[in-house]
């Protein structure tokens, strides 16, 4: 998989965007600098040049019907994460009348929302000052969905359902606590709303703090 994407955003890639050229000519090297600048990710192979080391997973696939003049027309949306384990996530849904279009679609979208999260040691039982776990608490909400996230003591593990855990874990968060409440066992509004806590790490700091 990984050599795919360097195919893709190597040689081959003719980018469209000012932010694909300036990735494609090194002046641009990290997801930070993107969103130093406020620049909007467009195009998937600038994620597949600035974090060659993405990992992808399908939490779920779900058959769609929509009632159509025609009949019934069945199609596939699949939830995918995407994550380095280094302090980079996205999520993004796919749907198409094939499960493997659908991935590759949710893929994609997926790696056109994905963020930089702040890592850290805000657990006032630990304070080892290692980036295991996150800084500070945060909440995200998706329908009725709503996540809260705080700092956990190095060596806790993420205390939090197999949804959240997937988008915590690509992240790169391997110790926090986890509050819930909705319809958690629809994943899709269980990893949105997780997706959405973690945002709260980015737009809550300055970009020189991102690193810090």
């Amino acid at each position: 998989m990984s050599e795919t994407r360097e195919e893709e955003a190597g040689e081959g890639w003719s980018p469209r965007t000012t932010l694909g050229k300036m990735v494609l000519e090194g002046r641009i090297t990290s997801l930070e600098e993107v969103y130093d600048l406020g620049l909007r990710i467009s195009e998937p192979q600038i994620v597949d040049r600035i974090l060659p080391r993405l990992t992808e997973e399908v939490v779920a696939v779900d058959a769609v019907q929509k009632q159509t003049d025609a009949g019934e027309r069945r199609r596939f949306r699949t939830l995918v994460v995407v994550g380095d384990f280094e302090g980079h996530v996205g999520v993004g849904v796919g749907k198409a009348r094939q499960v493997r279009d659908a991935i590759e679609k949710g893929v994609a979208e997926a790696k056109l929302s994905i963020i930089p999260v702040r890592m850290g040691c805000g657990s006032w039982e630990c304070r080892c000052g290692t980036p295991h776990s996150i800084p500070f608490k945060v909440e995200g909400k998706c329908g009725s969905v709503r996540v809260s996230i705080g700092p956990g003591p190095r060596g806790l593990g993420l205390v939090a359902g197999e949804t959240a855990k997937v988008v915590l874990r690509l992240a790169g968060i391997r110790d926090c606590w986890t509050r819930s409440e909705g319809q958690t066992s629809t994943r899709l509004s269980f990893a949105i709303a997780t997706f959405d806590a973690l945002k709260k790490l980015v737009t809550t700091l300055t970009p020189e703090l991102w690193t810090a």
